[in-house]
């Protein structure tokens, strides 16, 4: 089957498009996992000395935040990537990845809700 040079075109242009959000949607993560980092770092920098264990569960809680984020870009980044090269052996590492990367994303979610206070109970004025 003939296709038209402007089929061609359109074809590339979208690839391209796709390359370079994937390529963004990459260093936003990137960029979100450098702000946890610092900021965590400055979190603990911070803290009395030696950090009392709250300071250190603040620091931990303020990184995983961000980590968690930056997983769910970064997995967005494999699918897009995975779009415009579709070959079972693409497909087989982003699953592996996806994979990975939601048990990651299951056990920081997982310890950031164990190490969050409780919810205080609305008072009752009575």
């Amino acid at each position: 089957m003939l296709v038209a040079p402007s089929e061609v075109g359109a074809e590339e242009l979208v690839v391209n498009a796709v390359l370079w959000l994937k390529l963004a949607t990459e260093a936003v993560g990137a960029m979100f996992i450098g702000i946890g980092v610092i900021l965590a770092s400055w979190r603990f920098a911070s803290s009395s000395f030696p950090p009392a264990p709250t300071d250190f569960v603040e620091a931990r809680l303020t990184l995983a935040r961000f980590l968690a984020i930056a997983l769910e870009f970064e997995l967005g980044a494999d699918i897009l990537g995975t779009a415009v090269a579709p070959s079972w052996d693409a497909i087989g590492k982003l699953a592996a990845i996806a994979v990975i990367r939601t048990a990651l994303n299951y056990f920081l979610s997982r310890e950031m809700s164990e190490e969050l206070p409780p919810p205080e109970a609305p008072r009752r004025d009575a």
